[in-house]
C-alpha cells in the first residue's frame, strides 16, 4: 500500500509517500481502507518533533511511529477474530489511538478505540475531520460545566477546536463571542458566534465585557491576562500546557478566584456517539479548509502548520 512515512524530525520535506507493506490485522483489531483523514496540529508536531517531549514520547534517534495521522473515515477490510462490534463493510470514523498510521491507504486499529459507525448521510470527508476537533472542544467545555445563558469566549474561533467550541458552546445554549483574524469573522458568524473580535484590531484582553468561560482553543492567549476577562470564579480553559501554566493552576486553585484548566483531552467512544448524533442532525458541521491527495501531503503538512488554517485540513489517500 501507499503510505506517507517519515523517519526523521524536521519540516515537511522529511515525509514521503511509499510503498510499504500493507498491515496484518491481529486479534483485537480492524482493518480499515481509509476513505479520508486529517493533518492535525499534533500529526505536524510529531513531524517536527516539537516540543522536545514528542522525541521522548516517539524516540530520540530511531521513530517508534513512522506513519502519522490521528483520525480517519473509511470502510471495514477485515476483522480479528475476537472483535464483535465490527463486520466486513462497515463505514467506520473515528481515532486511531496511540498508533497512529492513518497516513496511509490502509490503518490497522483496536477495535476499542474511540471509533464508531459512520452515518451515511456523512461523507467520509467531512467524518474524518470530526474527532479529534470536536472531541477535544466537547472535553474542555464539559470540564468547564458550560451551561445555558452563560457568556463564552473562544479565541482561535476558526481552528479545528475552536470551530467546533464555537457550535457545542451555542449547542449548549450560551452566548459565543468569538476571536479570530478579520478575514474569518464570516465564517465564524455563520457558525453561530453572537460577536466576532478581530484580534489585529483588538485585543479581547482589555475590554470591559466578562465572561463565564474563556477556552484558549490554540494554546496562545496568556491567562494572566486572560483572566480580566473573567467573572469571579469564572473559568480559563487552555489546550496549551507548560510549566508556567502549571504553577498558575496551583496558584489559581488556592486562591479559589478563577478555575484554570490546562490538561490532554481524555475523550470517551460516548463523546464521539454524541458528535456523531449532533452531526448527523446538522448541530454541529466540520469546516474543511482544503483537502489534498496522498501525493501532496507536504503541502498539508505546510498548511496545517502555518496556524492559520481555517477548520480542518484533510487527506485523501485513496484516489
Amino acid at each position: 500500500m501507499k503510505a506517507a512515512v517519515y523517519t526523521k524530525y524536521g519540516t515537511p520535506e522529511v515525509v514521503q509517500v511509499k510503498e510499504v507493506p500493507k498491515p496484518v490485522t491481529q486479534e483485537n483489531e480492524i482493518l480499515v481502507k481509509v476513505e479520508a483523514a486529517t493533518v492535525t496540529a499534533g500529526d505536524w508536531r510529531m513531524r517536527a518533533g516539537n516540543p522536545f517531549a514528542i522525541r521522548l514520547y516517539n524516540g530520540l534517534f530511531k521513530l517508534k511511529r513512522t506513519i502519522l495521522g490521528h483520525e480517519f473515515s473509511g470502510v471495514v477490510e477485515s476483522v480479528g477474530k475476537n472483535v464483535t462490534q465490527f463486520k466486513v463493510g462497515d463505514a467506520v470514523f473515528g481515532t486511531t489511538g496511540d498508533g497512529a498510521g492513518a497516513h496511509a491507504e490502509f490503518v490497522t486499529v483496536p477495535a476499542d478505540c474511540i471509533i464508531v459507525r459512520k452515518p451515511d448521510d456523512i461523507p467520509h470527508e467531512k467524518a474524518a475531520a470530526l474527532p479529534v476537533g470536536a472531541l477535544t472542544a466537547l472535553y474542555f467545555l464539559q470540564q468547564a460545566n458550560v451551561k445555558r445563558g452563560q457568556k463564552v469566549l473562544i479565541h482561535g474561533a476558526s481552528g479545528s477546536v475552536g470551530t467546533y467550541a464555537v457550535q457545542l458552546a451555542k449547542h449548549f445554549g450560551a452566548g459565543v463571542t468569538a476571536v479570530c483574524s478579520g478575514t474569518n469573522v464570516e465564517l465564524v458568524r455563520s457558525l453561530g458566534a453572537d460577536k466576532v473580535i478581530d484580534y489585529r484590531k483588538e485585543d479581547f484582553t482589555t475590554q470591559t465585557d466578562t465572561y463565564d468561560i474563556v477556552f484558549d482553543a490554540v494554546g496562545k492567549a496568556s491567562f494572566s491576562k486572560s483572566k480580566n476577562t473573567l467573572k469571579l470564579k469564572g473559568t480559563f480553559l487552555t489546550v496549551a500546557m507548560s510549566l508556567p501554566l502549571m504553577f498558575q493552576l496551583v496558584l489559581t486553585s488556592i486562591s479559589g478566584r478563577y478555575k484554570l484548566i490546562s490538561t490532554v483531552s481524555k475523550p470517551t467512544l460516548e463523546d464521539l456517539q454524541l458528535i456523531a448524533e449532533l452531526a448527523e442532525k446538522g448541530a454541529i458541521k466540520p469546516v474543511i479548509d482544503r483537502t489534498f491527495p496522498l501525493s501532496e501531503i507536504r503541502k498539508a503538512h505546510e498548511l496545517a502548520e502555518t496556524g492559520h488554517k481555517k477548520g480542518n485540513v484533510v487527506l485523501k489517500p485513496v484516489a
